[in-house]
């Protein structure tokens, strides 16, 4: 048995052959879940790792001794960084005429939900969440039709009003169900993420009310020039905080000073057009990178 070498599917390609003991390693890691199809000499075929005998259970480890000095660093939450950062494997071109051709057709306002999911549907996949492989959308795009209709048949009689009374109150009216859908959607992105086919089982705990006093805080803060960059770092935390169903917490680690600085950069360089693409992705791989999964304590 020490002798045996597996293989396992990640990411839609075959990995392997692995010795035993890394193998296991790897179980006790998280790189290979109960869900990972695997296979060795000897099986008849491809198998899920939760389902061959004594191979899940057998794969613990003792935890490691202790090292002279401090403690380790604990991240924001209280959990134990465990370098579980949050990767996405995207290209500027395929990044660039897919964004073209959603604004594109979202002019024509009707396709909109069907451009959302097709987005989601070519996203999610390439984002690597480590020990949740070949992550994927399972959300349909008439799931959203009544929210995105309905919040365009309120705009188009909250304008014809606000115009026709010469009042206010029916464009923040608009802006509220704004809100409302944005949160909405945030609950239905994370609630249909899957890995390896299977629901992952995620909600968001978030409310609606705390949303709006984020969107409030974020508003008052461009007062201040500069004050937003800490504001949608303390923002971010608070969204993955409540990401629920998950054995490890969400942590965003990002800090007010670092967006600041690098929105600059990215919003100098989108003035010469070219470099859009460009600062799209570095931003989207920075502010990912800055989002790590930790042990709960």
């Amino acid at each position: 048995m020490a002798e045996r070498s597996w293989f396992y599917a990640s990411n839609g390609q075959q990995q392997g052959p692995i010795p035993e003991a890394q193998f296991r390693d790897l179980i006790a890691r998280g790189s290979v879940t109960p869900e990972t199809l695997v296979w060795s000499e000897g099986m008849s075929g491809w198998q899920k790792a939760g389902e061959i005998p004594g191979l899940m259970s057998g794969a613990s480890r003792p935890p490691a001794m202790p090292r002279p000095g401090p403690p380790p660093v604990t991240a924001a939450g209280g959990g134990v960084s465990s370098g579980s950062a949050l990767t996405i494997d995207v290209g500027v071109w395929e990044l660039f005429w897919r964004g073209l051709v959603a604004s594109l057709a979202s002019l024509l306002v009707i396709p909109g939900p069907w451009i959302i999911v097709w987005i989601l549907n070519w996203i999610v996949p390439r984002v690597r969440v480590p020990g949740r492989p070949n992550l994927s959308f399972t959300g349909q795009a008439m799931t959203l039709v009544p929210w995105y209709f309905g919040a365009i048949v309120l705009g188009i009689v909250a304008v014809y009003y606000a115009l026709d009374n010469e009042v206010q109150w029916p464009n923040y009216l608009l802006d509220l169900v704004q809100f409302l859908l944005y949160w909405l959607f945030i609950r239905w992105l994370i609630a249909n993420l899957a890995s390896n086919g299977q629901p992952l089982g995620l909600s968001f705990a978030g409310s609606f009310w705390g949303y709006l006093g984020w969107n409030i805080l974020f508003g008052l803060s461009i007062l201040t020039i500069i004050g937003w960059a800490w504001v949608v770092a303390a923002w971010a935390r608070w969204l993955c905080r409540n990401i629920q169903g998950t054995r490890r917490q969400v942590v965003y680690k990002g800090t007010g000073l670092e967006n600041l600085w690098r929105t600059l950069v990215a919003a100098i360089c989108c003035a010469f057009i070219i470099p859009i693409p460009w600062m799209y992705r570095w931003m989207l791989r920075w502010q990912l990178s800055q989002t790590e999964l930790v042990e709960r304590t």
